[in-house]
């Protein structure tokens, strides 16, 4: 039994039943330290319902953190024990840590975009990492039913969508963007079930929404993902053709009922009907 962790948790539920206040006398930053050690846990009730929710009260709702404490808290998040530790391994517990990290990240990007405190050179460290990430990933279980969550791809995709909307982003990062979305969905080994297509089609559905770029650029991307369904039968061609006629679906019953983009529900429709066998 390890007691440190023990007595996190009971301390979580009860700053939890407490609407997230500490006690006089607590300070933020032991329960931080602790949090981030555990933050990876391989058990669902610490890692995402207090570890996970807490990080969300403290950042967004009651912004209890000064600006120059989400920076520290950054740089812990994007580094080899966190978002990059075991990166690149399967199967095994080192996902949550990675998955949970990314959570976070997503979350403070969300507070830089409110009220900005990332100079330009630490903002493009953060893109840096979350898309080296979304590259390296290839742990890609989604919902188990002993651990929990780890959904690599949908919490990944969570921090893109911050990413994008950030006013730093230009064109170039948002093309990167789309350009590590592609290799998510073509990856070889793993058919999204658990609603990933969902969020990772609402970065795109955020850059069509918001206008963060050209939509014949869009359009573009588009038809070139078509592309798996035309390669040779393998394994990997049915996962990219799969994932990626999902994706489309999402982005297109997304968009459809906006009715104020009506070419690109069409480039949309083309998509499917081309990715879809059982329409051809």
């Amino acid at each position: 039994m390890n007691d440190t962790r023990e007595q996190l948790i009971k301390d979580l539920q009860r700053i939890e039943e407490n609407d997230y206040e500490l006690r006089s006398g607590e300070q933020l930053r032991d329960y931080v330290k602790l949090m981030l050690e555990y933050i990876g846990d391989p058990q669902p009730k610490l890692r995402d319902d207090l570890i996970y929710s807490t990080f969300y009260k403290w950042i967004n709702e009651k912004q209890w953190f000064s600006d120059a404490e989400l920076r520290e808290l950054l740089l812990i998040l994007l580094d080899e024990q966190r978002l990059f530790y075991h990166v690149g391994s399967k199967e095994d517990q080192a996902v949550f840590t990675r998955t949970f990290s990314v959570l976070i990240v997503a979350l403070i990007l969300q507070r830089h975009r409110e009220q900005a405190f990332l100079a330009s050179a630490e903002f493009t460290n953060v893109k840096e990492a979350l898309i080296r990430y979304y590259e390296e990933e290839q742990d890609l279980r989604g919902f188990m039913p002993e651990e929990g969550w780890a959904h690599a791809a949908a919490h990944g995709a969570d921090a893109l969508d911050e990413l994008v909307l950030c006013s730093e982003s230009d064109a170039a990062i948002r093309e990167e963007v789309l350009a590590v979305i592609q290799r998510m969905l073509y990856n070889d080994q793993h058919i999204f079930s658990d609603e990933e297509d969902e969020r990772i089609a609402t970065i795109v559905a955020t850059m069509i929404d918001h206008h963060l770029l050209p939509q014949q650029l869009i359009v573009d991307w588009i038809r070139n993902l078509e592309q798996c369904g035309g390669w040779p039968r393998s394994r990997g061609q049915y996962v990219a053709r799969v994932n990626t006629k999902n994706f489309v679906r999402s982005l297109y019953f997304r968009l459809l009922p906006l009715k104020n983009n009506p070419a690109m529900v069409e480039v949309l429709l083309k998509a499917e009907m081309n990715l879809n066998e059982f329409t051809q």
